[in-house]
């Protein structure tokens, strides 16, 4: 019996110490607020040249290499890109061919070896337009309803900013801006494609200065498991042609 009180008594003498240390820690300290989302896209476009370096440019044209680890692909890439809104991306894969798609202002189309010629319509069409948008990262409000910094968290190794991007078409965007450097490190995003809506990964990394312009010179999209990396070589601006945004032929045909 004796010992039985003793353990009670022990007991008790546990549960009133771990009440009194509980009460001389200091309590937790609650995690910093989060800066204000506008304030976190300012902050990457400072850090890739500034609003008024990015406004003097009115076109850019990317080109380099691209691979598809899993599938043993590799090739080269060009994106030509104009304001207001006007975008052509051309691939060339060994053993597929030439693929292309684009955006030249009103008319939306891919092309393809494995496909043929297309144009979009509907909701594929409205997403183009929304992404040819040339000053669309400085001009967030034209592209968004609403935007907050929801989160501070790891992505692909460093901490980042959590950024909701809810879309004027109802989708939603979310972006990861590196919280040391201020750049964008990716993104997830959901898009319309002729096989349904699809969701992809995109990682931006290896920033390089072309001009006065800090530029992400690798870039992985991973959507259904499949990754293509594309590895940027040279970023030029204000010398594309307008000619390269004519459709091609075959797109010409099924234009009414």
């Amino acid at each position: 019996m004796l010992k039985t009180v003793r353990r009670g008594a022990i007991a008790l003498i546990g549960l009133f110490s771990g009440a009194a240390l509980a009460a001389q820690a200091p309590s937790p300290q609650a995690p910093p607020a989060l800066p204000d989302a506008r304030d976190v896209i300012e902050r990457h476009i400072d850090a890739i040249g500034g609003r008024d370096v990015l406004m003097a440019h009115s076109s850019r044209h990317v080109t380099g290499t691209l691979a598809m680890p899993s599938a043993g692909l590799t090739g080269s890439f060009e994106l030509l890109e104009a304001k207001p809104n006007k975008a052509v991306m051309r691939m060339s894969l060994a053993g597929v061919g030439e693929l292309s798609e684009g955006f030249n202002g009103a008319v939306g189309w891919s092309l393809s070896p494995v496909t043929g010629p297309s144009l979009l319509e509907g909701k594929l069409l409205e997403e183009k337009k929304l992404d040819a948008d040339f000053y669309g990262d400085l001009q967030p409000e034209k592209r968004y309803v609403s935007m907050k910094t929801v989160d501070r968290v790891e992505f692909e190794g460093r901490p980042c900013y959590k950024v909701q991007l809810v879309r004027r078409d109802g989708g939603e965007d979310v972006q990861f801006f590196d919280v040391t450097t201020g750049l964008r490190a990716g993104s997830l995003v959901t898009r319309e494609t002729p096989l349904g809506s699809l969701s992809a990964s995109i990682v931006e990394s290896e920033y390089r200065r072309f001009g006065k312009v800090l530029y992400p010179t690798k870039v992985t999209n991973t959507s259904m498991s499949v990754s293509q990396v594309l590895t940027v070589v040279n970023v030029q601006f204000d010398n594309v042609d307008p000619s390269e945004f004519e459709p091609p032929a075959a797109i010409k045909a099924l234009i009414k």
